[in-house]
């Protein structure tokens, strides 16, 4: 029982780091001219992190955070099977949004913030 409660604070301090991290990401974005659109699009496909748009490209952000690079940088954990996940929540939110892909700009970026440094990896 403790062991589980235990896993259950872990698991909510993760979120938190998360969702702390996905905010300093759309502030970091915003304060270079994107505009936000939307946070956390959830669907069975997958997740998008952050949906924003810079002028009339829609980008797509998957945000990383590592808080200390002792197992690798926040870069190292966007890896091809993740981004083929994150891919296909794009194709499902285009559509859901009736935005054709082949017409409507879109691009996919990475946050990537190892404790305190942000790196903005275009189109990755």
């Amino acid at each position: 029982m403790i062991k589980s409660a235990a896993n259950k604070i872990r698991g909510f301090k993760a979120r938190l780091t998360g969702q702390q991290a996905e905010t300093n990401a759309k502030d970091y974005l915003q304060k270079q001219g994107l505009d936000f659109i939307e946070q956390n699009f959830r669907c069975r496909r997958g997740e998008l992190d952050l949906v924003m748009r810079d002028g009339e490209e829609f980008v797509f952000v998957e945000v990383k955070y590592r808080s200390n690079r002792s197992h690798g940088s926040a870069v190292d954990y966007f890896d091809a099977r993740k981004k083929r996940k994150v891919e296909t929540a794009i194709a499902y939110y285009m559509h859901q949004h009736q935005l054709n892909p082949s017409i409507v700009p879109h691009r996919l970026d990475l946050i990537a913030i190892d404790n305190e440094r942000i790196d903005w990896i275009k189109q990755v």
